[in-house]
């Protein structure tokens, strides 16, 4: 790519939009009201995401993002900490495990995207 890409941004649905927007701000992203039916959730300028009010179940169910992070431990412990299941019906957390190539977190969000919180190995 000689075009100099400067971000990467997936979409995602949402089952109650409302709702999700809540938890994502809940999470620690800023939001960025687009429109009616659409936010940008940003931790910086380069990493984002754009939560739609649309959801078909085939889409939502299979959707996976991956967030690399350089201290899985500190990220263990505030993403935990905050809750979350407490607050949002659906939401869950599985690990963190060790693999061959670092250690991984996972995370349902309200809607049922799958959310792997990745430190990989130097």
């Amino acid at each position: 790519m000689n075009y100099a890409p400067k971000s990467i941004r997936p979409f995602i649905g949402a089952k109650d939009y409302q709702k999700s927007r809540d938890f994502y701000r809940a999470l620690g992203f800023e939001e960025r009201i687009i429109g009616d039916n659409m936010s940008l959730f940003r931790v910086n300028d380069k990493l984002g995401f754009y939560l739609q009010d649309a959801y078909v179940a085939d889409w939502v169910d299979n959707s996976m993002i991956v967030l690399e992070v350089e201290d899985l431990d500190v990220c263990a412990k505030d993403l935990l900490g905050k809750g979350l299941p407490d607050q949002f019906e659906g939401v869950r957390f599985t690990g963190p495990r060790a693999f061959d190539w670092g250690r991984e977190l996972y995370m349902h969000d309200p809607a049922g995207v799958l959310w792997h919180f990745c430190e990989f190995k130097k």
